[in-house]
């Protein structure tokens, strides 16, 4: 999820108005990179957001197809939870990172603005590496990184204990909400019971660490560190689910290591189509997606690599600009999912099906029976024209 929009001039190719095949198409500046991949490649223009308030951002709503804004809590569960229930049981079902300036990422090292488990229930996204390595492979781990694990378990374990004890004199109103804060340290600490069951396994898997977690030069360095934990997560099997959030679901954002001096709410402001700064951006984030392509397609998985397997989803939190009614939200996806999805073309919607359908297509090839992902039969009277999976994209 890029923020502060996705103009659809910098993913479709030019003079290419009407659904068709990519193959004699030039992707792009700003997605070049995608152009050796383009058979594994769908763009899709014309669905809508407009029913998720996405001006400056849809928050929780951008991934829970409903209102969502800044400070709203989530009113229902985001589709990357819900597939990641739907999907084989993993160590950690859901994993989600976050990229913003070096100062919002140290200052806040976990916010919750784009994924939910619920109605109220948001999953925080990892930012600081450092903190993220810690969690998955501390446990396997020497020096100061094994010590500054031993001793944040310890720490978590007790905060568990007292979180615990102490919730048990609340009034009933608060022992609901005080208990979610109890569940998380006892999911954390969970986790690293669990994870340490198999150390020997994801010895093979852990990213080497170098100056760039201690030591960033720019926001960029953390961004990478970052991608690769995210990517290490997936290989090694920790998580079937990743969501990795730019700009981490708000106006912020920095790419200072790109060039690009400017940096949060006036990048948003900035026409996306040829600019020189946002063509950078773009291209930094195709380059991150060839890289997890091509990581996934290192890992043998049946017949073929997990990359055959697995479906990537790009687009942003405020669908077509920062200031949008979010009337066409362009999406790419990468990866046809073990032959689900269509691929190697480019799909022009009318803009009458919102992106609660493309959420109810991914269900629906994870096997979970659906016909509409958090939309009432009333809602979807006012924004929705159809009903079930989009039949533009599916095989």
């Amino acid at each position: 999820m890029q923020n502060q929009g996705f103009e659809p001039a910098t993913c479709i190719p030019a003079g290419m108005r009407n659904s068709g095949s990519l193959a004699k198409a030039v992707l792009p500046e700003p997605i070049s990179a995608l152009e050796p991949f383009k058979d594994k490649l769908h763009i899709i223009a014309g669905l809508h957001g407009k029913h998720t308030s996405p001006s400056h951002s849809a928050f929780f709503g951008a991934l829970g197809g409903y209102r969502g804004s800044d400070g709203v809590p989530p009113s229902g569960p985001t589709i990357d939870y819900e597939l990641s229930k739907a999907l084989p049981e993993t160590l950690l079902p859901h994993l989600c990172i976050g990229m913003d300036s070096l100062e919002n990422m140290r200052a806040k090292p976990t916010v919750a603005n784009l994924s939910a488990r619920g109605a109220g229930k948001p999953i925080f996204m990892h930012s600081n590496p450092n903190h993220l390595y810690q969690m998955l492979y501390g446990g396997i781990s020497t020096g100061d990184i094994r010590s500054q694990h031993e001793a944040r378990s310890g720490m978590l374990d007790r905060i568990e204990q007292m979180a615990a004890a102490e919730g048990k004199a609340l009034p009933t109103s608060d022992k609901q909400r005080y208990g979610e804060f109890v569940q998380g340290f006892n999911d954390m600490n969970g986790l690293r019971e669990r994870l340490g069951k198999v150390s020997d396994h994801l010895r093979n898997f852990a990213p080497e660490v170098d100056d760039r977690y201690t030591n960033p030069e720019f926001e960029t360095d953390w961004h990478d560190c970052i991608l690769d934990l995210g990517v290490s997560a997936l290989k090694s099997g920790i998580t079937n689910t990743l969501t990795i959030g730019s700009g981490r679901g708000e106006i912020f954002g920095a790419w200072k290591g790109l060039g690009v001096e400017q940096q949060g709410h006036n990048l948003g402001h900035m026409t996306q189509k040829d600019n020189p700064i946002w063509i950078k951006i773009r291209q930094y984030n195709s380059r991150m997606l060839v890289k997890l392509m091509e990581e996934l397609e290192s890992v043998p998985e049946g017949s073929g690599t997990m990359m055959d397997n697995t479906l990537i989803v790009y687009t942003s939190n405020n669908a077509d600009k920062q200031h949008t009614n979010g009337a066409n939200w362009p999406v790419m996806l990468l990866g046809n999912c073990n032959g689900a999805f269509k691929t190697g073309c480019f799909t022009q919607l009318d803009g009458t099906r919102p992106i609660n359908a493309l959420y109810t297509s991914i269900l629906k090839t994870a096997g979970v029976d659906v016909d509409r992902f958090n939309m009432s039969e009333q809602m979807a009277k006012k924004f929705d024209s159809g009903n079930g999976p989009l039949k533009e994209i599916l095989v």
